[in-house]
């Protein structure tokens, strides 16, 4: 597929992926915990899951076959031997830290948040933690464009 074509859907998916969770924890999560409400996040979620979450699908996918064409093939990944490289053994470590969060809040966390509202501040910094990691995965993108890191 074309590298150009690849590079706008991953960006594109960043954005909703990146600028959701943005939106979580700036506009939605401090309202929650100041009215120790969580049904404002578990609305948001049950709206933002149907994007979010192909989102994410779609950045592993692009991000893997645009890490192929820069010669980077699940055989180099995690050797951290050159620029390019690192940036995609980055992003795949945070992307496992990601999918850890997800599981924990899915499996964990929200389940009892429903009747307990004292997990909220556990759910605040499990939506904290996934946005700031997406932030971190956006930076290290960037850096592919001169070269890597």
């Amino acid at each position: 597929m074309n590298h150009h074509l690849l590079l706008v859907i991953h960006l594109l998916c960043a954005a909703i992926w990146i600028g959701g969770h943005l939106l979580l924890a700036f506009a939605y999560l401090p309202t929650a915990l100041k009215n120790k409400d969580p049904n404002i996040i578990l609305k948001f979620e049950k709206k933002y899951e149907p994007i979010g979450l192909p989102s994410l699908v779609l950045l592993v996918i692009t991000g893997v076959l645009m890490a192929q064409q820069f010669g980077v093939n699940y055989e180099n990944w995690f050797e951290f031997a050159n620029p390019i490289e690192k940036v995609v053994s980055w992003k795949l470590t945070l992307l496992a830290i990601t999918v850890l969060f997800a599981l924990s809040a899915q499996f964990r966390v929200i389940p009892k948040l429903k009747e307990h509202p004292n997990k909220l501040p556990e759910m605040a910094f499990h939506i904290i933690s996934v946005t700031t990691i997406g932030v971190i995965m956006l930076i290290l993108g960037s850096y592919v464009r001169y070269g890597g890191i």
